[in-house]
């Protein structure tokens, strides 16, 4: 398929542009007679310009690109990013009509042209402030540009399209090409209406194609997957079942994010997806250290596989359940190739998706694990199971009850894996493993389970599932680490605006064994 074509995700000089195609009111803003929101938007560039320049671009100092992230953590911090007045519709129970947003992209280079698309209902003037997220200090963000005030108006609902689709086709409210010193990361956008001040958030991800030490994919499918805007139209929703598990469901990138769905209450999910609960606890603690990361999202991994060469390491974070076959195949193919393997994630690579060449949208089609290998959801049965599978991946993978909680129980002390730690066989990591898990290991030559154990659907409630962290060695003197459990994370560090999960089991939070852990396989794969 002509993938980026499709996701209008694509260079500026070489696409034809979907939401240009799409949103005819996006042809009118580079017109000869502007609409009020494209004047708006030149009259705030100045504005933004001064934001971004609070340093000097950071490609031009000296040391190369290694020592990016480091120089990009000791610019200004703030906590401004968050949000701090939010409010859910009672009768959608997920969305945030009165301010509510999309991104013409998922990621982006710099040098090319994102559009953001709002509604505000009822009409009011609002504002759009963009921050880089990271370490900062501890602030966990950066103010990189503000947009706004613009007129504002509710636009319209889509209708329940082909496969319950709910496909927007909003007019613009501003357009930004990307400054060349945006340094690759996750980049939130903070949208605040005027009448009440309240908020929520449009997300992005700034990518390049330097050569970095590591590759974190941000898994954007999986957030579009239980992403529930406007109520109840995640891919778990089929128009019966709340939690439907089989095909025939689309959902697509053409709306805001919602609300989580489940496990827990996170205000800020409002608009941001899935990132702020598992994924941004490693990326403070990623930089807070310097480490040299470069983030794609899944449609990057999807669509780019001479891009997952450039990294050292490739890392999946927290809940990276939803993989195309092509997804899979690249990366596999990286591994082999020799770059090194980092899966900090439970439920990793589980259901296999197809993306729709029309639009912006994927829908469910297989798992990737054999047929009978989860037990708990009634409607996989009705998918394809066929190999490969994701433990001759990852190592392990989702079976058994799928869902439950343990405690990361050490297996293998001698590993080098442990090395400073001071853990002993049976040494545990209290609730670290949650809510979703890894086992079944695969016969991979070399393969070693380095942490293993029962788990649990409450406290001294074993459910009958094993889970499985393992390390098996690649080709070319590389490996593929597999930590088992979605809330790896909790165990690095706690960042302003973090809500701890408690379901099943309930981690503790920052750990020296996890941070050791962790700090011994980046620097064994960057080594």
């Amino acid at each position: 398929m002509d993938f980026p074509t499709a996701f209008s995700d694509t260079p500026e000089s070489t696409r034809a542009d979907h939401a240009v195609k799409r949103h005819p009111q996006a042809e009118k803003m580079t017109a000869p007679d502007p609409q009020p929101t494209r004047r708006r938007f030149l009259q705030n560039t100045a504005v933004g310009a001064a934001s971004a320049a609070l340093a000097a671009p950071l490609l031009a100092e000296e040391g190369g690109t290694r020592d990016l992230v480091r120089r990009e953590n000791e610019r200004p911090g703030t906590r401004e990013w968050m949000l701090t007045n939010t409010r859910i519709d009672s009768e959608t129970k997920y969305r945030c009509p009165w301010i509510e947003g999309y991104c013409s992209h998922t990621s982006l280079r710099a040098g090319e042209t994102i559009r953001f698309f709002v509604s505000t209902n009822p009409a009011s003037e609002f504002t759009l402030d963009l921050y880089r997220l990271g370490y900062y200090g501890g602030e966990g963000g950066r103010l990189v540009h503000r947009l706004g005030p613009f007129p504002g108006k509710a636009q319209p609902d889509p209708p329940v399209g082909e496969k319950r689709l709910r496909d927007c086709e909003w007019e613009p409210c501003a357009e930004l090409k990307i400054p060349e010193d945006w340094l690759s990361g996750v980049y939130v956008g903070k949208l605040t209406e005027q009448r009440e001040q309240l908020q929520s958030y449009v997300i992005f991800i700034v990518r390049d194609d330097r050569r970095a030490d590591f590759l974190f994919q941000c898994s954007d499918t999986t957030w579009q997957a239980y992403n529930r805007w406007p109520s109840q139209f995640s891919l778990y929703d089929d128009g019966v079942e709340k939690w439907y598990w089989g095909g025939g469901v689309l959902v697509g990138f053409n709306r805001p994010y919602g609300k989580y769905c489940q496990i827990l209450d996170q205000p800020l999910s409002i608009g941001s997806g899935e990132f702020l609960l598992w994924e941004f606890p490693f990326v403070f603690w990623l930089e807070s250290l310097g480490y040299d990361v470069s983030y794609v999202s899944n449609l990057d991994t999807h669509r780019d596989p001479e891009g997952l060469r450039r990294a050292k390491g490739f890392l999946s974070i927290g809940h990276d359940e939803y993989w195309s076959i092509e997804m899979f195949e690249q990366v596999r193919a990286a591994i082999d190739g020799g770059v090194n393997g980092g899966f900090f994630s439970g439920n990793a690579v589980c259901g296999r998706i197809r993306f729709d060449e029309r639009l912006r949208a994927f829908e469910r089609i297989g798992v990737f694990g054999p047929p009978g290998g989860t037990r708990e959801f009634k409607s996989m049965s009705s998918l394809l199971h066929e190999r490969p599978y994701a433990n001759e991946l990852i190592g392990a993978h989702s079976t058994g009850p799928v869902t439950g909680g343990a405690d990361w129980a050490c297996a293998k002390p001698g590993h080098w894996v442990f090395e400073g730690t001071g853990m002993k066989a049976g040494d545990a990591i209290p609730g670290l493993v949650g809510w979703e898990w890894h086992g079944d290991p695969a016969p991979i030559p070399g393969l070693e389970i380095v942490a293993t154990g029962p788990t649990q659907s409450a406290p001294d409630k074993p459910n009958g599932g094993v889970f499985t962290a393992t390390i098996h060695p690649g080709a070319g003197g590389n490996f593929v680490f597999n930590a088992a459990t979605c809330w790896w994370a909790d165990g690095l560090s706690v960042p302003p605006g973090y809500v701890r999960p408690k379901v099943y089991t309930e981690p503790l939070g920052p750990d020296p064994r996890v941070q050791r852990i962790t700090r011994n396989l980046l620097d064994r794969m960057r080594a």
